[in-house]
């Protein structure tokens, strides 16, 4: 009989950190998933392009650090082309999708991760977070195809 209970524990226990260890990694990925600050809305702006709308936004911000042969994160966005190529975290925009594109999470703080946010907490001289309104636009832009 002792040895029947023993079995019984013995095989209830593995079970039981199983089942926790899937609830816990559930919980953490919610967590990860859920935004910490509201994303602003995207702009109503018809029409935008890299070039002509989102280019000069990002060179004021974000170019300095993501550019040139040792960017940061291998992201590099000073091109449409290598912006869409990605970098060490995947691709950071999801034409048509703006709310899942890591590009605009890491631009309005909305994610848990603060890693992840840009320009980071400490960022160097003369680099300034993207507005609301420009991450706006950004959001558009993407949501619009990422042309």
């Amino acid at each position: 009989m002792n040895q029947t209970k023993t079995m019984k524990r013995s095989h209830s226990i593995p079970l039981t950190l199983l089942a926790l260890a899937g609830t816990f990694g559930w919980a953490l990925a919610a967590a990860a998933d859920d935004p910490v600050a509201p994303l602003p809305p995207a702009a109503n702006k018809p029409g935008l392009t890299y070039a002509a709308d989102i280019k000069p936004l990002l060179d004021q911000s974000c170019v300095k650090c993501h550019t040139g042969d040792k960017p940061k994160a291998h992201l590099k966005l000073d091109t449409l082309a290598d912006a869409l190529k990605g970098g060490e975290d995947g691709k950071v925009i999801i034409p048509g999708d703006s709310a899942k594109s890591l590009l605009v999470l890491a631009a309005a703080h909305a994610t848990k991760d603060h890693d992840l946010w840009m320009p980071p907490r400490r960022h160097p001289p003369g680099i300034r977070p993207l507005t609301p309104e420009e991450i706006g636009l950004i959001r558009a832009w993407i949501d619009q195809g990422a042309k």
